[in-house]
Parts: structure tokens; C-alpha cells; sequence
């Protein structure tokens, strides 16, 4: 083996197209650049995000700042999620304690959807509820503080 003969395995490397060498390489005249305009010139430039003089996205849409667009949300919780539960409180801490509602959750709202645990009674403080959910829960011994 000598210096002169390695070259790589064949298929590993691709040979560079030769652009503008003529009409038989099937890249002569325009180059691949197509007819006129700003990217068939050399020097033919736009900034990231140009959308051609129209206004661009990022001036178009609101600044949110830093804070979740879901920040700050009234989450639902079914009946079956209160059995999660150990104490017979549920507040909206407990709630964030048992992992049922996210951390930035500013309230909650127990719907009727599933079924408590028999003989389960809840005293439920701060949160709302709906008129079946209260139903339920009433009806198996618990209350209702909001």
C-alpha cells in the first residue's frame, strides 16, 4: 500500500457537482439558480425571518412573556380522582399534594364524572363544584364549603 493509491471505499464519497460547466452537465447557464431575481444574483441576501417587506411573524404575533400560556388555570376533577385522596379535606393544596392538579393551578372545579369510594365522606373547602357532583357527594355524607 502506498500514500498515493488510498482513496476511500467506493460509494462513500459523492463527487461535487460542477455547476455553470456547460448545457451537458445538466447545470449550465442559470447554475440551478433559476431565472432573475435576488437569488440568482451573487450578493443575494436576506435576513432570518425576511418575509419580503410584509410584516414578519415575530412582529405580527403578541409577546407572551415568560409565563405558560396554560398558567394560572381552573382545572376539573372528577369524582373518581377524590378517592386518591387519604384525608377527608380536599382543598386545593391537598390537591396539589396528591399530584390530581399541576402546581401553578389557581382553582378547581369537581365535576360527576366516575364514582366515590363507598363509605368515603369529603369536606370539601375553596373549590367549586357542580350540581350533580354536589349531589353525590352530599348524598354520601360529605360537605361543601366554598
Amino acid at each position: 500500500m502506498r500514500l498515493n493509491t488510498i482513496s476511500p471505499a467506493k460509494g462513500s464519497n459523492h463527487t461535487n457537482t460542477r455547476v455553470g460547466r456547460g448545457i451537458g452537465s445538466g447545470k449550465g447557464k442559470t447554475a440551478g439558480r433559476g431565472h432573475k431575481g435576488q437569488h440568482a444574483r451573487s450578493g443575494g441576501y436576506h435576513k432570518v425571518g425576511f418575509e419580503g417587506g410584509q410584516m414578519p411573524m415575530a412582529r405580527r404575533l403578541p409577546k407572551r412573556g415568560f409565563k405558560p400560556l396554560k398558567y394560572g388555570s381552573v382545572k376539573e376533577i372528577r369524582l373518581s380522582e377524590l378517592n386518591l385522596i387519604d384525608g377527608g379535606l380536599v382543598s386545593l393544596e391537598s390537591l396539589k399534594a396528591a399530584g390530581i392538579v399541576p402546581q401553578f393551578t389557581i382553582g378547581a372545579k369537581v365535576i360527576k364524572s366516575g364514582a366515590l369510594n363507598e363509605g368515603k365522606k369529603f369536606q370539601i373547602q375553596g373549590i367549586k363544584v357542580t350540581k350533580g357532583a354536589r349531589a353525590v357527594i352530599e348524598a354520601a355524607g360529605g360537605q361543601i364549603e366554598e
